[in-house]
């Protein structure tokens, strides 16, 4: 029998923390690796940043260049004063990147193939672009959803389709995230699923047939470890996009 490519996705328990209004809460095989990837990335920045000299080491040098890159990111598309949100961009950016290396590894969970660890991303990023937009700008916000120089008689037209598109951010900023590491997964299971497989029905020659799908195994791997940063990285830059929108609406 091949092994279900839908079953590395099952959340288990491990035990139960407590009950709230009759609602049992959990501590799960999710919350494990979310707690993994939260340490590692502690241990990694730790380690990285404990013993700094003039003439950075590699750990150093990673470090430097890990801030380098997310801090150009967002002065790139979101100015300077896009700045003060490093921190949560930061966290955000290492979080996602190193669950989804993790996911990698044989036996273990990926946290980011889970919607409802998307979609709660998605909406810390949408809640702080509200509360930090109609703060900072107050009802000048609202000028994100009137473009400059549209005529008036299709501007109702307009704003209708900026004010959907702008409640749709969560749902395609999640989605894309999500979508990515499950097919990616399912589709290393399947392949994988192949090599012993052909090797149980057809003796020497299914061994050999099965070169193919390991190939294939490790070519997808390859590429998975790519799209693990790109997914990264691009949920990352539309963060840095939606809080430009709250910093300088109307631009």
């Amino acid at each position: 029998m091949a092994a279900d490519p839908i079953h590395q996705f099952q959340i288990n328990k491990i035990f139960t923390i407590g009950h709230i209004g009759g609602q049992e809460i959990a501590f799960t095989n999710s919350s494990l690796f979310m707690l993994i990837a939260v340490g590692i990335i502690g241990l990694l920045l730790v380690g990285m940043t404990s013993s700094r000299s003039l003439v950075p080491g590699r750990m150093q040098s990673l470090a430097e260049l890990s801030y380098e890159f997310i801090a150009t990111t967002i002065r790139s598309t979101a100015g300077s004063e896009g700045m003060r949100f490093f921190p949560l961009v930061f966290a955000l950016f290492m979080f996602i990147l190193v669950a989804n290396l993790v996911g990698l590894i044989p036996y273990t969970f990926t946290v980011t193939s889970h919607i409802i660890i998307t979609v709660a991303l998605a909406l810390l990023v949408f809640v702080t672009v509200l509360v930090y937009g109609f703060w900072k700008n107050g009802l000048k916000f609202f000028r994100l959803f009137v473009p400059s120089g549209i005529p008036m008689f299709i501007l109702p037209l307009v704003v209708f389709i900026e004010v959907f598109s702008f409640f749709l951010r969560p749902v395609s900023h999640s989605i894309r995230l999500f979508a990515n590491m499950l097919a990616g997964h399912i589709a290393l299971k399947v392949f994988a699923g192949f090599i012993p497989l052909l090797g149980a029905g057809l003796g020497i020659i299914g061994w050999v047939g099965g070169v193919l799908p390991l190939g294939m195994v490790i070519a997808l791997t390859a590429l998975e470890l790519l799209v693990a940063f790109l997914q990264a990285y691009v949920f990352t830059i539309l963060t840095c996009i939606y809080l430009n929108d709250a910093i300088h609406p109307g631009h």
